[in-house]
């Protein structure tokens, strides 16, 4: 019996709908369908600026020239192909439990990727753990998904997650500036703030999609109990009661904040997602509230 597709064709027409939104402009190829505020030649006027000895006479508005005897140069609202990179947690933390992290996350990339491909975006999916794995890049339009799916579907999870490492090498192999979505449940023993603020001070714009299962808030159990670390496989015994449920929830919240504080004081987005979430509702609920998309 063959597999169960990554995403149902039902589901992929709804996401026809949505967009992929940046607020900075950045510089980029021509092309895509998001608005910038750089000048160039695009199709919406923007601006006239006085004509410079070099300048395109095609664009002087001769018009203008008639009336007032001088030159202007007419500029018009690029709309650029901006460099969008998908950094997805693979790391073994992501399928602790039942796995739904793990599964979460590839159909999520999913869906980001193909609302991508439907608007001509490009997207580069980045796997990462302990450092970075090699990505796929898919753009071209909605009809080149299937092997982007098939990338997805193969991803194995494992390692340990190092945010500083990864975040070092992504900067230093893709020093363009450009829209970073950041899919993970952030659980790193090192914490995360400093490598996330070194994404945004380099000039990227943070996209922040923090994952976590039931139990990861909230844990289940009662009384004695033995956990171990799915990365590191350290071992801890604890006795758990309601009170001590309570304070976990309430610093697991904590936690969550703080990584939702590092985009928002970046001009970033953030968006919480339980996975126990049904994919439908976390795209066209949490990520349509946070604008992430559109």
């Amino acid at each position: 019996m063959a597999n169960a597709p990554l995403l149902d064709r039902k589901f992929l027409e709804r996401l026809e709908r949505l967009t992929i939104h940046w607020q900075k402009s950045f510089p980029g190829l021509v092309g895509g369908h998001n608005r910038s505020r750089l000048p160039g030649g695009g199709q919406e006027f923007l601006d006239h600026r006085h004509y410079l000895q070099g300048d395109d006479l095609r664009a002087v508005n001769w018009r203008a020239y008639m009336r007032l005897d001088k030159m202007f140069l007419k500029l018009f609202q690029v709309e650029p192909r901006v460099p969008v990179r998908m950094l997805i947690d693979v790391s073994a933390s992501m399928a602790a439990g039942d796995g739904g992290k793990f599964d979460f996350v590839r159909k999520l990339a999913g869906a980001l990727c193909y609302v991508g491909l439907v608007r001509l975006d490009t997207i580069e999916v980045l796997p990462f753990a302990t450092k970075l794995q090699e990505g796929k890049t898919c753009g071209g339009g909605r009809h080149r998904f299937t092997p982007l799916a098939h990338f997805l579907e193969d991803l194995k999870s494992g390692g340990t997650t190092n945010f500083l490492k990864v975040v070092r090498e992504f900067l230093n192999d893709y020093p363009q500036r450009g829209l970073v979505i950041v899919v993970s449940d952030f659980l790193d023993e090192n914490g995360c703030d400093k490598a996330l603020q070194f994404l945004a001070d380099y000039g990227n714009e943070l996209m922040l999609i923090q994952l976590w299962s039931d139990e990861d808030r909230t844990p289940p159990w009662n009384g004695e109990c033995d956990l171990v670390e799915a990365e590191s496989g350290a071992r801890l015994h604890i006795h758990v009661d309601a009170e001590a449920r309570a304070r976990y929830t309430e610093e697991f919240d904590k936690f969550a904040a703080g990584i939702r504080a590092v985009a928002m004081r970046n001009s970033g987005r953030y968006a919480g997602i339980p996975t126990s979430t049904p994919l439908e509702d976390a795209i066209f609920g949490k990520l349509l509230q946070s604008r992430s998309v559109a």
